[in-house]
Protein backbone atom coordinates (compact mmCIF):
# COMPACT_ATOMS: atom_id res chain seq x y z
CA UNK A 1 0.00 0.00 0.00
CA UNK A 2 1.29 3.63 -1.07
CA UNK A 3 1.83 6.17 1.09
CA UNK A 4 -0.45 8.06 -1.77
CA UNK A 5 -2.93 5.95 -1.53
CA UNK A 6 -2.76 5.57 2.20
CA UNK A 7 -3.18 9.35 2.68
CA UNK A 8 -7.22 10.30 1.60
CA UNK A 9 -9.41 8.22 -0.05
CA UNK A 10 -10.56 9.53 -3.18
CA UNK A 11 -14.04 10.44 -1.99
CA UNK A 12 -16.13 13.58 -3.42
CA UNK A 13 -15.63 17.11 -1.43
CA UNK A 14 -18.74 17.39 0.86
CA UNK A 15 -21.41 20.31 -0.30
CA UNK A 16 -21.50 23.37 0.88
CA UNK A 17 -24.64 24.72 -0.57
CA UNK A 18 -28.24 25.07 1.63
CA UNK A 19 -30.30 21.70 1.14
CA UNK A 20 -33.86 22.58 0.19
CA UNK A 21 -35.72 19.79 2.50
CA UNK A 22 -38.84 19.70 0.14
CA UNK A 23 -36.13 18.28 -2.45
CA UNK A 24 -35.29 15.46 -0.16
CA UNK A 25 -36.36 11.85 -0.98
CA UNK A 26 -36.85 10.82 2.72
CA UNK A 27 -39.89 9.56 4.05
CA UNK A 28 -41.78 12.91 5.78
CA UNK A 29 -42.38 10.90 8.97
CA UNK A 30 -38.94 10.23 9.43
CA UNK A 31 -37.65 13.70 8.68
CA UNK A 32 -39.99 15.15 11.08
CA UNK A 33 -39.16 13.16 13.94
CA UNK A 34 -35.29 13.64 13.50
CA UNK A 35 -35.97 17.29 13.04
CA UNK A 36 -38.14 17.16 16.52
CA UNK A 37 -35.32 15.38 17.67
CA UNK A 38 -37.21 12.24 18.80
CA UNK A 39 -36.33 9.08 19.68
CA UNK A 40 -36.49 6.70 16.94
CA UNK A 41 -35.77 3.16 15.51
CA UNK A 42 -35.18 3.20 11.71
CA UNK A 43 -34.60 -0.23 10.06
CA UNK A 44 -32.64 -0.31 6.72
CA UNK A 45 -34.88 -1.05 3.73
CA UNK A 46 -32.05 -1.48 1.78
CA UNK A 47 -30.44 -3.96 4.05
CA UNK A 48 -28.20 -6.40 1.19
CA UNK A 49 -27.01 -10.02 1.52
CA UNK A 50 -23.46 -10.62 2.11
CA UNK A 51 -22.84 -12.16 -1.20
CA UNK A 52 -24.45 -9.29 -2.44
CA UNK A 53 -22.65 -6.91 -1.41
CA UNK A 54 -19.54 -5.27 -3.12
CA UNK A 55 -17.37 -2.65 -2.51
CA UNK A 56 -14.60 -2.10 -4.23
CA UNK A 57 -12.80 -0.37 -1.71
CA UNK A 58 -12.32 -3.29 0.55
CA UNK A 59 -11.86 -6.94 -0.04
CA UNK A 60 -11.73 -9.74 2.85
CA UNK A 61 -8.44 -10.23 1.73
CA UNK A 62 -7.44 -6.72 3.03
CA UNK A 63 -8.67 -7.90 6.74
CA UNK A 64 -6.41 -10.88 6.54
CA UNK A 65 -3.58 -8.07 5.58
CA UNK A 66 -4.32 -5.96 8.48
CA UNK A 67 -4.38 -8.62 10.92
CA UNK A 68 -1.00 -9.65 9.83
CA UNK A 69 0.67 -6.40 9.51
CA UNK A 70 -0.57 -5.76 13.48
CA UNK A 71 0.47 -9.41 14.26
CA UNK A 72 3.62 -8.35 12.77
CA UNK A 73 4.34 -4.91 14.90
CA UNK A 74 2.95 -6.45 18.09
CA UNK A 75 6.59 -6.87 19.49
CA UNK A 76 7.49 -3.22 18.88
CA UNK A 77 4.02 -1.80 20.03
CA UNK A 78 4.87 -3.66 23.31
CA UNK A 79 7.91 -2.44 23.71
CA UNK A 80 6.83 1.03 23.11
CA UNK A 81 3.43 0.48 25.35
CA UNK A 82 4.61 -1.78 28.01
CA UNK A 83 1.01 -1.58 29.37
CA UNK A 84 0.18 -3.98 26.00
CA UNK A 85 2.25 -6.29 27.23
CA UNK A 86 -0.51 -8.65 29.26
CA UNK A 87 -2.25 -8.56 25.68
CA UNK A 88 1.37 -9.56 23.52
CA UNK A 89 1.05 -5.80 21.93
CA UNK A 90 -2.09 -6.75 20.68
CA UNK A 91 -4.59 -3.92 20.56
CA UNK A 92 -7.76 -5.88 22.05
CA UNK A 93 -10.38 -5.80 24.68
CA UNK A 94 -11.52 -8.02 27.22
CA UNK A 95 -15.18 -9.66 26.54
CA UNK A 96 -17.36 -8.99 29.79
CA UNK A 97 -20.47 -11.24 30.47
CA UNK A 98 -23.30 -8.60 32.10
CA UNK A 99 -25.32 -10.80 33.85
CA UNK A 100 -26.35 -8.92 36.99
CA UNK A 101 -26.70 -5.21 34.16
CA UNK A 102 -28.93 -8.05 32.19
CA UNK A 103 -31.58 -8.67 35.24
CA UNK A 104 -31.70 -4.99 36.58
CA UNK A 105 -31.97 -3.36 33.12
CA UNK A 106 -34.29 -6.78 31.51
CA UNK A 107 -35.60 -8.71 34.10
CA UNK A 108 -36.96 -12.00 32.61
CA UNK A 109 -37.62 -10.17 29.29
CA UNK A 110 -34.67 -10.74 27.81
CA UNK A 111 -34.27 -14.00 26.27
CA UNK A 112 -30.27 -15.17 25.01
CA UNK A 113 -26.79 -13.64 26.22
CA UNK A 114 -25.70 -10.23 26.82
CA UNK A 115 -22.07 -9.66 26.08
CA UNK A 116 -20.40 -6.02 26.48
CA UNK A 117 -17.34 -6.18 23.94
CA UNK A 118 -15.03 -3.59 26.57
CA UNK A 119 -13.29 -1.18 23.94
CA UNK A 120 -13.27 1.25 26.87
CA UNK A 121 -10.45 -0.72 28.12
CA UNK A 122 -8.40 -0.94 25.37
CA UNK A 123 -4.65 -0.15 26.20
CA UNK A 124 -3.02 3.82 25.69
CA UNK A 125 -5.92 5.33 24.39
CA UNK A 126 -8.81 3.68 26.34
CA UNK A 127 -10.99 3.79 23.70
CA UNK A 128 -12.18 2.02 20.09
CA UNK A 129 -10.09 5.05 18.81
CA UNK A 130 -6.68 3.32 19.94
CA UNK A 131 -8.19 0.57 16.52
CA UNK A 132 -7.80 2.49 13.67
CA UNK A 133 -5.57 5.13 15.44
CA UNK A 134 -2.98 2.64 16.00
CA UNK A 135 -3.01 0.77 12.51
CA UNK A 136 -2.90 4.04 10.21
CA UNK A 137 0.14 5.96 12.37
CA UNK A 138 1.38 2.69 12.05
CA UNK A 139 1.32 2.23 8.14
CA UNK A 140 2.06 5.61 7.42
CA UNK A 141 5.72 5.31 9.43
CA UNK A 142 6.16 1.54 8.10
CA UNK A 143 5.50 2.76 4.64
CA UNK A 144 7.98 5.75 5.11
CA UNK A 145 10.72 3.67 6.50
CA UNK A 146 10.00 1.92 2.83
CA UNK A 147 10.33 4.60 0.83
CA UNK A 148 13.16 5.79 2.28
CA UNK A 149 15.04 2.30 2.02
CA UNK A 150 15.84 1.98 5.88
CA UNK A 151 13.87 -1.41 6.32
CA UNK A 152 12.16 -3.83 3.66
CA UNK A 153 8.57 -4.05 2.86
CA UNK A 154 8.08 -6.99 4.97
CA UNK A 155 10.35 -6.27 7.96
CA UNK A 156 9.45 -3.90 10.93
CA UNK A 157 10.82 -0.31 11.65
CA UNK A 158 12.96 -0.06 14.56
CA UNK A 159 11.43 3.15 16.00
CA UNK A 160 14.78 3.69 18.25
CA UNK A 161 16.80 3.51 15.12
CA UNK A 162 18.84 6.89 14.72
CA UNK A 163 18.34 7.04 11.26
CA UNK A 164 14.34 6.23 11.83
CA UNK A 165 13.84 8.87 14.77
CA UNK A 166 15.09 11.16 12.10
CA UNK A 167 12.69 10.71 9.17
CA UNK A 168 9.54 10.28 11.19
CA UNK A 169 10.79 13.78 13.69
CA UNK A 170 10.52 15.65 9.87
CA UNK A 171 6.56 14.83 9.33
CA UNK A 172 3.73 16.12 11.45
CA UNK A 173 0.54 13.94 11.74
CA UNK A 174 -2.60 16.23 12.14
CA UNK A 175 -6.13 15.16 12.65
CA UNK A 176 -9.57 16.72 13.51
CA UNK A 177 -11.32 15.33 16.58
CA UNK A 178 -14.15 15.23 19.35
CA UNK A 179 -11.92 13.97 21.32
CA UNK A 180 -10.98 10.24 21.56
CA UNK A 181 -9.73 9.61 17.96
CA UNK A 182 -7.39 13.26 18.79
CA UNK A 183 -6.12 10.98 22.23
CA UNK A 184 -5.89 7.83 20.25
CA UNK A 185 -3.86 9.44 16.96
CA UNK A 186 -1.94 12.15 19.22
CA UNK A 187 -0.34 9.80 21.84
CA UNK A 188 1.28 7.07 19.51
CA UNK A 189 1.80 9.76 16.93
CA UNK A 190 4.11 11.34 19.35
CA UNK A 191 5.46 8.54 21.06
CA UNK A 192 6.81 7.51 17.74
CA UNK A 193 8.52 10.76 16.79
CA UNK A 194 6.46 12.52 14.77
CA UNK A 195 4.90 16.04 15.59
CA UNK A 196 1.60 15.82 16.56
CA UNK A 197 -1.63 18.20 15.76
CA UNK A 198 -4.60 17.74 16.88
CA UNK A 199 -7.68 19.95 16.29
CA UNK A 200 -10.34 19.56 18.53
CA UNK A 201 -14.13 20.77 17.90
CA UNK A 202 -15.62 23.10 20.97
CA UNK A 203 -17.21 19.91 22.79
CA UNK A 204 -14.22 18.30 23.38
CA UNK A 205 -13.55 17.90 27.21
CA UNK A 206 -11.02 19.78 28.62
CA UNK A 207 -9.40 16.82 30.52
CA UNK A 208 -8.57 15.21 26.71
CA UNK A 209 -7.11 18.41 25.88
CA UNK A 210 -4.54 18.16 28.91
CA UNK A 211 -3.97 14.45 28.48
CA UNK A 212 -3.24 15.14 24.94
CA UNK A 213 -0.42 17.75 25.79
CA UNK A 214 0.90 16.05 28.66
CA UNK A 215 1.54 13.26 25.96
CA UNK A 216 3.18 15.73 23.55
CA UNK A 217 0.53 16.71 21.45
CA UNK A 218 -0.31 20.12 20.02
CA UNK A 219 -3.89 20.45 20.31
CA UNK A 220 -5.34 23.47 18.19
CA UNK A 221 -8.86 24.43 19.76
CA UNK A 222 -11.75 25.53 17.33
CA UNK A 223 -14.95 27.28 17.90
CA UNK A 224 -17.24 25.11 15.89
CA UNK A 225 -18.27 21.90 15.81
CA UNK A 226 -16.63 18.28 14.47
CA UNK A 227 -17.06 19.41 10.92
CA UNK A 228 -15.05 22.57 11.45
CA UNK A 229 -12.12 21.43 13.19
CA UNK A 230 -11.45 18.07 11.12
CA UNK A 231 -12.20 20.60 7.58
CA UNK A 232 -9.22 23.14 9.11
CA UNK A 233 -7.02 20.40 10.29
CA UNK A 234 -7.23 18.90 6.92
CA UNK A 235 -6.63 22.39 5.15
CA UNK A 236 -3.59 22.95 6.90
CA UNK A 237 -2.01 19.79 7.11
CA UNK A 238 -2.54 19.08 3.82
CA UNK A 239 -0.80 22.51 3.07
CA UNK A 240 2.56 21.09 4.52
CA UNK A 241 4.72 18.92 2.42
CA UNK A 242 5.79 16.95 5.35
CA UNK A 243 2.11 16.81 6.71
CA UNK A 244 -0.12 13.45 6.90
CA UNK A 245 -4.11 14.41 7.66
CA UNK A 246 -5.67 11.20 9.36
CA UNK A 247 -8.74 11.64 7.91
CA UNK A 248 -11.88 10.70 10.11
CA UNK A 249 -14.32 11.43 6.96
CA UNK A 250 -12.46 9.73 4.13
CA UNK A 251 -9.89 6.91 5.73
CA UNK A 252 -9.38 3.80 4.19
CA UNK A 253 -6.97 2.96 6.70
CA UNK A 254 -8.87 3.69 9.44
CA UNK A 255 -11.69 1.88 8.42
CA UNK A 256 -9.58 -1.43 7.94
CA UNK A 257 -8.03 -0.73 11.43
CA UNK A 258 -11.40 -1.21 13.37
CA UNK A 259 -12.70 -3.95 11.11
CA UNK A 260 -9.97 -5.67 12.84
CA UNK A 261 -12.01 -6.25 16.27
CA UNK A 262 -14.38 -8.40 14.59
CA UNK A 263 -11.34 -11.20 14.39
CA UNK A 264 -10.96 -10.29 17.75
CA UNK A 265 -14.22 -11.18 18.63
CA UNK A 266 -14.40 -14.53 17.09
CA UNK A 267 -11.90 -15.52 18.91
CA UNK A 268 -13.58 -14.41 22.23
CA UNK A 269 -16.88 -16.35 21.80
CA UNK A 270 -15.19 -19.49 20.95
CA UNK A 271 -12.92 -19.49 23.73
CA UNK A 272 -16.77 -19.08 25.68
CA UNK A 273 -17.98 -21.71 23.10
CA UNK A 274 -20.87 -19.23 22.09
CA UNK A 275 -21.68 -20.46 18.45
CA UNK A 276 -22.65 -18.51 16.03
CA UNK A 277 -24.40 -18.96 12.49
CA UNK A 278 -27.65 -17.59 11.03
CA UNK A 279 -29.63 -20.17 13.33
CA UNK A 280 -27.75 -18.59 16.28
CA UNK A 281 -27.10 -14.83 15.21
CA UNK A 282 -24.58 -12.23 16.80
CA UNK A 283 -27.12 -8.73 17.52
CA UNK A 284 -24.58 -6.32 17.81
CA UNK A 285 -25.21 -2.78 19.21
CA UNK A 286 -22.31 0.43 18.51
CA UNK A 287 -22.40 4.26 19.40
CA UNK A 288 -22.16 6.15 16.07
CA UNK A 289 -21.12 9.69 15.30
CA UNK A 290 -18.72 10.01 12.23
CA UNK A 291 -19.82 6.68 11.25
CA UNK A 292 -15.95 5.75 11.04
CA UNK A 293 -15.15 2.89 14.08
CA UNK A 294 -18.79 1.37 14.30
CA UNK A 295 -19.02 0.99 10.63
CA UNK A 296 -15.36 -0.37 10.23
CA UNK A 297 -16.32 -3.16 12.95
CA UNK A 298 -19.66 -3.83 11.16
CA UNK A 299 -17.92 -4.50 7.68
CA UNK A 300 -15.39 -6.33 9.72
CA UNK A 301 -18.30 -8.41 11.43
CA UNK A 302 -19.81 -9.29 8.19
CA UNK A 303 -16.41 -10.35 6.82
CA UNK A 304 -15.93 -13.00 9.45
CA UNK A 305 -19.99 -14.03 10.78
CA UNK A 306 -21.55 -12.88 7.22
CA UNK A 307 -25.27 -12.54 7.25
CA UNK A 308 -25.02 -14.75 11.12
CA UNK A 309 -24.60 -10.98 12.48
CA UNK A 310 -26.96 -8.50 12.67
CA UNK A 311 -25.41 -4.67 13.80
CA UNK A 312 -27.57 -1.81 14.93
CA UNK A 313 -25.68 1.59 15.03
CA UNK A 314 -26.97 3.99 17.75
CA UNK A 315 -26.67 8.28 17.38
CA UNK A 316 -27.67 10.64 20.26
CA UNK A 317 -30.86 12.61 19.16
CA UNK A 318 -29.48 15.78 18.36
CA UNK A 319 -27.28 14.44 16.48
CA UNK A 320 -28.30 11.35 14.03
CA UNK A 321 -26.24 12.25 11.00
CA UNK A 322 -25.39 8.78 9.74
CA UNK A 323 -29.03 7.92 10.15
CA UNK A 324 -29.66 11.43 8.31
CA UNK A 325 -27.09 10.67 6.05
CA UNK A 326 -28.45 7.18 4.64
CA UNK A 327 -32.37 7.64 4.64
CA UNK A 328 -32.36 10.86 2.77
CA UNK A 329 -29.72 8.86 0.12
CA UNK A 330 -27.53 12.39 0.79
CA UNK A 331 -24.90 10.53 3.08
CA UNK A 332 -22.05 13.67 3.81
CA UNK A 333 -23.87 15.63 1.57
CA UNK A 334 -26.24 16.61 4.11
CA UNK A 335 -25.51 17.97 7.92
CA UNK A 336 -27.93 17.80 11.19
CA UNK A 337 -27.91 21.59 11.34
CA UNK A 338 -29.36 21.59 7.79
CA UNK A 339 -32.63 20.46 9.11
CA UNK A 340 -32.41 22.32 12.29
CA UNK A 341 -30.62 20.21 14.69
CA UNK A 342 -27.96 21.82 16.93
CA UNK A 343 -25.44 18.81 17.09
CA UNK A 344 -25.41 19.33 21.21
CA UNK A 345 -24.51 16.14 23.19
CA UNK A 346 -23.23 14.95 26.31
CA UNK A 347 -22.55 12.29 24.17
CA UNK A 348 -18.74 14.54 23.25
CA UNK A 349 -17.67 11.52 21.17
CA UNK A 350 -21.08 11.03 19.10
CA UNK A 351 -21.26 14.75 18.39
CA UNK A 352 -20.87 14.68 14.78
CA UNK A 353 -23.23 16.60 12.23
CA UNK A 354 -21.98 15.22 8.80
CA UNK A 355 -21.39 11.60 8.42
CA UNK A 356 -18.30 9.67 6.73
CA UNK A 357 -18.47 9.93 3.29
CA UNK A 358 -15.99 6.69 3.23
CA UNK A 359 -18.46 4.96 5.86
CA UNK A 360 -21.45 5.63 4.57
CA UNK A 361 -21.21 3.07 1.20
CA UNK A 362 -20.80 0.39 3.58
CA UNK A 363 -23.49 1.50 6.12
CA UNK A 364 -25.95 1.97 3.64
CA UNK A 365 -25.91 -1.45 2.46
CA UNK A 366 -25.00 -3.66 6.17
CA UNK A 367 -26.43 -1.75 8.45
CA UNK A 368 -29.74 -3.46 9.87
CA UNK A 369 -30.88 -0.18 11.43
CA UNK A 370 -29.70 2.70 13.59
CA UNK A 371 -31.48 4.31 16.65
CA UNK A 372 -31.65 7.39 18.08
CA UNK A 373 -31.51 8.23 22.26
CA UNK A 374 -31.84 11.34 24.09
CA UNK A 375 -29.39 12.92 26.68
CA UNK A 376 -31.16 12.18 29.53
CA UNK A 377 -30.96 8.55 29.11
CA UNK A 378 -27.03 8.30 29.37
CA UNK A 379 -26.41 8.92 32.38
CA UNK A 380 -28.74 6.66 34.42
CA UNK A 381 -27.30 3.94 32.00
CA UNK A 382 -23.43 4.74 32.62
CA UNK A 383 -24.69 4.11 36.49
CA UNK A 384 -26.37 1.50 36.28
CA UNK A 385 -23.61 -0.23 34.48
CA UNK A 386 -21.52 0.86 37.53
CA UNK A 387 -23.38 -0.42 40.03
CA UNK A 388 -24.25 -3.80 38.80
CA UNK A 389 -21.14 -4.64 37.03
CA UNK A 390 -18.44 -1.98 38.12
CA UNK A 391 -17.55 -1.10 34.75
CA UNK A 392 -17.40 2.39 34.23
CA UNK A 393 -17.93 3.99 30.69
CA UNK A 394 -18.49 6.97 29.05
CA UNK A 395 -21.60 8.48 28.46
CA UNK A 396 -21.26 8.17 25.01
CA UNK A 397 -20.58 4.33 25.08
CA UNK A 398 -24.25 3.44 26.72
CA UNK A 399 -26.08 3.88 24.18
CA UNK A 400 -26.12 0.24 22.37
CA UNK A 401 -27.17 -1.28 26.51
CA UNK A 402 -30.70 -0.19 25.32
CA UNK A 403 -30.25 -2.28 21.97
CA UNK A 404 -31.88 -5.50 22.37
CA UNK A 405 -34.93 -3.67 24.46
CA UNK A 406 -35.43 -1.43 21.34
CA UNK A 407 -34.92 -4.16 18.88
CA UNK A 408 -36.56 -6.28 20.22
CA UNK A 409 -40.02 -4.66 20.60
CA UNK A 410 -39.89 -4.04 16.76
CA UNK A 411 -40.87 -6.66 13.95
CA UNK A 412 -37.49 -6.99 12.93
CA UNK A 413 -36.32 -10.39 14.71
CA UNK A 414 -39.70 -12.09 13.47
CA UNK A 415 -39.03 -10.45 9.78
CA UNK A 416 -35.48 -12.13 9.88
CA UNK A 417 -36.46 -15.43 11.77
CA UNK A 418 -34.81 -15.10 14.46
CA UNK A 419 -35.42 -16.80 17.79
CA UNK A 420 -34.91 -14.48 20.58
CA UNK A 421 -33.71 -17.06 22.57
CA UNK A 422 -30.94 -18.34 20.25
CA UNK A 423 -29.39 -14.30 19.91
CA UNK A 424 -26.24 -13.74 21.66
CA UNK A 425 -25.99 -9.64 22.08
CA UNK A 426 -23.23 -8.16 22.00
CA UNK A 427 -23.12 -4.24 23.16
CA UNK A 428 -20.57 -2.44 22.11
CA UNK A 429 -18.45 0.29 25.06
CA UNK A 430 -16.37 2.51 22.91
CA UNK A 431 -14.69 4.66 25.76
CA UNK A 432 -14.07 6.06 29.34
CA UNK A 433 -10.84 4.16 30.32
CA UNK A 434 -8.87 7.13 30.87
CA UNK A 435 -11.42 9.39 32.31
CA UNK A 436 -10.17 11.51 35.44
CA UNK A 437 -11.02 10.17 38.62
CA UNK A 438 -13.18 13.50 39.39
CA UNK A 439 -14.74 13.51 35.82
CA UNK A 440 -16.15 10.25 36.75
CA UNK A 441 -17.03 10.81 40.43
CA UNK A 442 -19.25 13.58 39.21
CA UNK A 443 -20.57 11.38 36.80
CA UNK A 444 -21.63 8.54 39.64
CA UNK A 445 -24.00 8.24 41.96
CA UNK A 446 -22.87 9.73 45.42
Amino acid sequence: MSTESAIIAKIPIIMSAPIDLSTLHMDTALLSSLQKAKSLLWLNPNLCKVKDFESEQLHYKDLLEAAKFMQKYAPCITQIFPETTKDKGRIQSPLFEIERFKKKQFGHQLKGQLLLKGDHALAVAGSIKARGGFFEVLQFAHQLCVEQKLIGDDEVADFTNKEVKKLLAKYTIGVGSTGNLGLSIGIISAKLGFKAKVYMSHDAKAWKKELLRKNGAEVIEEDGDFSKAISQGRHETLANPFGYFVDDERSKLLFLGYSLAAIELKEQLEEKNIKIDEEHPLMVYSPCGVGGSPGGVMWGLKMVFGDAVHVFMVEPTHAPAVLLGIASGLQNQICVQDIGLDNLTEADGLAVGRASAFASSFIAKLVSGIYTLADHELIPLLQQLYQSENIFVEPSATVGLVGPAIVGKSDYMTKQGIKAQQVCHVVWSTGGGLVPRSTRKALLPN
